[in-house]
């Protein structure tokens, strides 16, 4: 799968396996390009990108037709242009709490009306060797625009913010709604009930439903109960510690018999 179908599955409901990505190199994006997974979300907003590492690890995502997402770090055009211009098949928006902020950021995803600014001499645009008509169709089919639900008062309105148009899906932020509810584990029942709320109206809406989850055997389970399609699962952060303690493990055994 490479980016001119990404976002046809996103929005159809195929179950599409990626995570987040905390290390701004290129060669972390070669490595999970060869893992199976379906995409990578570069986190902007958590993790030290800049505009230089963000580019340079967008040049590797679009060499090799590996879907990568960005998750920017606001709801503004200016991050939503920067992350769409360097060559991301789409952004991650956090806590988007209105429809009006939905509708804000679909904008600025898109080509129009003061929407997304047209530069044809960017990466997206394959620094002027394409027309403008070309370029344009390109945005209408494969940019992916995800909104975070990541408060309580979003999941009361979630309905109306899937419904807008130029949004593809949404992504419940587990971690954050728990503690916008008073929490301090994602294990709650008020969680469990925002995620089905939110998976009805993805469902409804014809659109994608997101979330984080720590394990690939928890995706399976969320995808059974909530109808969760689109995983971003840990992170490369915390595949390499499990893999380094677990070799650790395995090493500190010897001789304990």
């Amino acid at each position: 799968m490479g980016h001119a179908d990404f976002r046809k599955r996103v929005r159809e409901g195929a179950p599409l396996a990626g995570t987040f990505v905390k290390t701004p190199a290129v060669s972390v994006i070669e490595v999970l390009a060869q893992s199976g997974l379906d995409f990578l979300c570069l986190d902007a907003e958590h993790a030290p990108f800049d505009r230089a590492s963000l580019d340079a690890c967008m040049a590797v995502a679009r060499a090799l037709d590996f879907p990568v997402l960005v998750r920017v770090g606001d709801s503004s055009p200016r991050e939503i242009l920067q992350a769409l211009d360097y060559g991301a098949v789409g952004v991650v928006v956090p806590h988007v709490e209105t429809v009006e902020q939905a509708k804000s950021v679909a904008r600025a995803a898109h080509f129009g009306l003061h929407g997304r600014g047209f530069a044809g001499s960017t990466r997206w645009a394959g620094y002027a060797t394409r027309p403008m008509n070309e370029v344009l169709a390109q945005g209408r089919e494969e940019t992916v625009v995800l909104a975070q639900i990541e408060e309580p008062g979003a999941v009361d309105i979630c309905e109306e913010i899937a419904a807008v148009e130029g949004v593809d899906g949404l992504f419940v932020g587990p971690v954050d709604l728990s503690v916008g509810y008073g929490y301090e584990t994602a294990d709650n029942d008020e969680v469990k009930a925002a995620l089905t709320r939110v998976g009805a109206a993805c469902k409804a809406a014809g659109k994608g439903y997101a979330s984080f989850v720590g394990t690939g055997g928890l995706a399976q389970d969320w995808a059974k109960a909530y109808g969760v399609n689109i995983f971003c699962i840990a992170s490369e952060h915390a595949w390499m510690r499990a893999g380094a303690a677990e070799a650790a493990r395995a090493v500190h055994e010897i001789g304990s018999d």
